[in-house]
């Protein structure tokens, strides 16, 4: 098919599609989405429209909406042009080095070193599934981004932008290491500005200096949250190779200054050589033998120290080097050993994470406590015990042996903390994250297993919060460890205290907006519990744990909004006149979130935006939205329960468990609870939980309606109609998360999902059956109107939907600029829908077939109907095989008539290649809408 061809036809659907939206208004005509799709479909039966063409058009519009998201990410971080970057990144360190001091004293060195040195802010790099690319598409993605936008590089053309197969772990960690050392990159930039201003205003006393205002740190390979597929040698194993990487990065950086480092350049060679055969003796599989574990062992403890089991280890050779170095070399090796030092004996540091009912678990076991966390009348006698517990903690003695017959997952993961401490990296803390901590007593447990393996000092213990109740309850659960000698004893030691929110199980839950309210809202709660316990000294690290996507915490238009949506401005301020500190962090999460570290350009910008906002003051003018606490407060808690209501309206999960799951590939290693490709037919959800938060949030883009975004908004803008047009002019506070609104809306139509809707509807099919003259077609109709009435998922999506719209008019008569979906997009919704039509008709032609293993016509049906194409092909490919079994060309001493070989070959040839290609071509589009919407999940 040449170019032209599938051209016009793009231009044709297009034209289709803009006479169908064309006075959509009118409901009377129906749904413009259900027409397109109709016309669609009528030149598939006819001819006029091959499934070649609607291929070709697919991939011109996918590609059309790459070409528009790469330059959207090239705009994200305020363009890729490096002179800019220079000079931001020369500001940054001239503003630093001009702070006056107190009461407008000059600046002075030692100000200047106690700034650049104390750590402000760090990227997280994580594994969340969101890898929804083949690995070669993302990197065109962001070298194309990084292009001048005035010439933009050829788009190559691609069958497919989908991966092959979902990706393993190991890849998963190759991908973040990559992301991490452009990272590391870009931040020896940023140490090489600031090491240039101070040498310019202190040229006797810069080269002391080691800035670390920004860190890199990752869980890939260490977060054992919701699966069981990672190995405590897993773990080792990659912190190793994360051991390796900042060796040889630190081995690269010397190298050009030999013979002048050679002692330098000596000592991280062997230690290299060193680490690299512990890489080598470390187990690997699903299991390990006690011998294998021994042996590794032997190799990890015995070259411990030619390994380097410290940043500091490296600390006078390089001050030795450095002062005996010439002006140039001694820039080039202060910006090595400050990389070292920041990271210490890793390309990045290290986080862990695990589920609070682990620890729960371990403390039942080992201490006897049975009584239940979650029963506000026990929570008094557990902390006395846990109390008594502290009290009495003694460190235990533990070697490999005590990992291999470890059955407590909290306290085997605990233990390999210990192990990656003492053997891997004896300085560096490792944050200890635990999920679902919804009270005091979870985190006294945890220091009372960081005490029994004696690393408490070592390990930062950090709550997350994500749902409604720990959001409400944050400040609560907080004061019930402070109310602990023991836990106010061990931030003072430590220095700081670690928190993290969640901006996916929230979102989805109350609705991205009212999320953000909570989130900060639970903030200035905990720097008010800090005055009050006298607490002012601690630091406080605020880590956000969001996606890239509006459903998921990330602003929609630029990395500069995205920071301060996140960290606002009046919350830095209020920590600020406490006098108390913050380290402010922020998760790139799986391939989309490695796109901002996707190329050296991307990473610079990325780093050099991070390193503004981390030194900017806050301002002082005051946000008016904080003017108005009644109006934000009740704002915000009607959008949330208004988001609230849908998720427990089973309509809800009826429209996200229908087919919602089969439109999205698998992206990440991490098990999936609800994934498509399952070889039995899926299970229906009862309510949204039973989904993860990214497949969620990736269904509701697919269905054209980002409800976790908007649902409840409408109502929250109706009742203050004048303050929420008057906020949206003048608080950027408040328009940073109407941003969020209008970027999903420009991706949600309703009546889009009314189609979807509409498809569900068994009278819609037999209306079609109704006015059908076709016998065999009528018959087809029939089948799949049965089909739905036994799924029953119309009543409820129907009594869904109207809640939802009614909303949504409301959101619009508020707001009626606000943004709408383009005619491309719609179309692309309008030829899944043709394709899902051709897939449910084409499996009404399947003969009849006696049930084979539980696999009934009645099960095929529901398949098709939930479009688990590929396993339902595969128990077809069963029941009709079109490739005889082989062996035919042997000789079996008797004659034979002629052999029937492939007797299935017309269904195959007919049904089940043309079902799967149309699948296939289904997913395709939903890559096209996802590069619409920006992000997957």
């Amino acid at each position: 098919m040449t170019d032209t061809s599938i051209s016009d036809a793009a231009e044709m659907l297009l034209d289709l599609a803009r006479q169908s939206v064309t006075g959509a208004e009118d409901l009377s005509a129906g749904n413009p989405i259900i027409t397109l799709a109709r016309r669609i479909g009528r030149r598939l039966t006819a001819g006029t429209l091959t499934t070649d063409m609607l291929d070709g058009v697919v991939r011109q519009l996918r590609d059309d909406a790459f070409r528009a998201r790469a330059a959207r990410l090239g705009r994200y971080v305020d363009g890729t042009d490096d002179s800019q970057i220079a000079a931001r990144l020369r500001e940054v360190a001239r503003t630093v080095a001009t702070a006056p001091g107190p009461e407008g004293t000059p600046p002075t060195f030692g100000a200047f070193r106690k700034t650049v040195e104390r750590c402000r802010f760090a990227a997280v790099f994580t594994a969340h599934p969101t890898f929804a690319l083949a690995n070669p598409v993302y990197a065109l993605l962001a070298t194309m981004a990084s292009a001048d936008p005035a010439t933009p590089p050829p788009l190559p053309e691609l069958e497919t932008h989908r991966r092959a197969a979902p990706p393993t772990l190991e890849e998963e960690f190759t991908l973040a290491s990559a992301a991490i050392l452009r990272g590391r990159d870009a931040l020896d930039r940023l140490t090489g500005a600031l090491l240039a201003e101070a040498r310019a205003r202190w040229p006797h006393e810069w080269s002391v200096l080691s800035p670390r205002p920004v860190i890199l740190t990752s869980w890939v390979g260490y977060d054992t949250d919701g699966r069981t597929d990672i190995g405590w040698w897993d773990t080792i194993r990659l912190r190793l190779r994360m051991k390796k990487l900042q060796l040889e990065r630190l081995q690269a950086q010397i190298a050009p200054l030999l013979p002048l480092a050679e002692t330098l350049h000596a000592r991280v060679g062997g230690a290299l050589e060193a680490v690299t055969a512990q890489i080598e003796a470390c187990p690997v599989g699903t299991s390990v033998q006690p011998e294998a574990v021994a042996a590794f062992a032997a190799v990890l403890i015995e070259r411990g120290d030619e390994a380097i089991p410290a940043a500091s280890v490296l600390a006078a050779p390089f001050q030795e080097a450095i002062d005996a170095a010439p002006p140039d070399d001694r820039m080039a090796l202060s910006i090595a050993r400050a990389g070292l030092l920041a990271h210490g004996m890793g390309a990045a540091h290290t986080h862990v994470r695990l589920n609070s009912t682990q620890i729960h678990n371990v403390a039942r076991q080992r201490l006897g406590i049975e009584d239940n966390p979650d029963n506000p009348s026990q929570r008094r006698a557990l902390l006395t015990q846990i109390n008594d517990a502290l009290e009495q903690a003694q460190p235990v003695e533990i070697d490999f042996g005590s990992l291999l017959v470890e059955q407590a997952t909290a306290a085997r993961l605990m233990m390999t903390v210990r192990q990656i401490i003492r053997h891997i990296d004896n300085e560096s803390p490792v944050r200890f994250l635990i999920a679902e901590t919804e009270s005091g007593y979870t985190l006294l447990a945890a220091l009372w297993l960081a005490r029994t393996f004696g690393i408490a000092d070592k390990v930062e213990i950090s709550p997350l919060f994500e749902t409604q109740e720990a959001l409400e309850n944050g400040a609560h659960i907080v004061e019930e460890a402070l109310r602990s000698p023991h836990w106010r004893d061990y931030l003072r030691r430590t220095g700081r205290m670690s928190l993290q929110f969640g901006y996916s199980d929230s979102g989805r839950y109350v609705g991205q907006l009212a999320a953000t309210y909570l989130i900060e809202r639970l903030r200035l709660k905990i720097c008010d519990l800090l005055r009050r316990w006298d607490l002012t000294e601690v630091e406080v690290i605020l880590f956000d744990t969001h996606g890239e996507s509006i459903g998921r915490g990330a602003h929609p238009f630029r990395l500069a909004d995205r920071l301060d949506y996140l960290s606002p401005p009046q919350a830095r301020a209020t920590f600020a006149d406490a006098g108390v500190h913050i380290r402010e962090e922020t998760a790139f999460q799986g391939g989309d979130g490695y796109l901002l570290f996707g190329t050296s350009a991307l990473a610079d910008a990325t780093i050099s935006l991070i390193a503004e906002h981390a030194f900017a003051h806050p301002p002082r003018d005051r946000d008016p939205v904080y003017d108005e606490p009644d109006f934000s407060a009740d704002f915000f808690s009607t959008i949330g329960a208004g988001m609230a209501t849908l998720v427990e309206d089973p309509g809800y999960a009826a429209l996200l468990g229908a087919f919602g799951p089969s439109l999205i590939d698998k992206t990440g290693s991490r098990p999936s609870a609800r994934q498509s490709d399952a070889g039995a037919a899926t299970t229906r959800i009862s309510h949204p939980s039973q989904l993860r938060a990214i497949p969620n949030n990736a269904i509701l883009q697919q269905l054209g309606w980002c409800a976790n975004t908007i649902q409840g908004l409408g109502t929250a803008s109706a009742r203050h109609p004048e303050t929420f047009e008057e906020f949206l002019g003048r608080s950027p506070r408040f328009r940073r998360a109407l941003d969020f609104a209008a970027h999903a809306l420009a991706h949600s139509d309703d009546m889009v999902l009314r189609a979807v809707i509409y498809m569900l509807d068994p009278d819609m099919w037999l209306n079609r059956a109704t006015a059908e003259t076709d016998p065999a077609r009528r018959d087809a109709y029939l089948v799949l109107m049965q089909g739905l009435e036994r799924l029953n998922f119309w009543a409820s999506t129907q009594a869904m939907f109207r809640r939802i719209q009614s909303d949504h008019l409301a959101l619009r008569r508020a707001w009626a600029q606000a943004p709408a979906m383009g005619t491309e997009e719609k179309l692309l919704h309008a030829i899944r829908i043709a394709m899902i039509e051709q897939i449910w008709l084409l499996s009404t032609r399947i003969p009849y077939f006696s049930p084979r293993n539980a696999f009934s016509r009645d099960a095929l049906t529901t398949r098709v109907l939930c479009l688990e194409i590929p396993s339902a092909l595969r128990e077809l490919d069963h029941v009709f095989p079109s490739v005889t079994r082989s062996g035919l060309e042997l000789d079996y001493h008797e004659p034979h008539g002629p052999r029937s070989e492939g007797a299935y070959v017309r269904e195959h040839a007919e049904i089940f290649v043309p079902m799967l290609r149309l699948f296939n071509l289904l997913r395709e589009t939903s890559v096209a809408v996802m590069h619409h919407v920006g992000a997957f999940g």
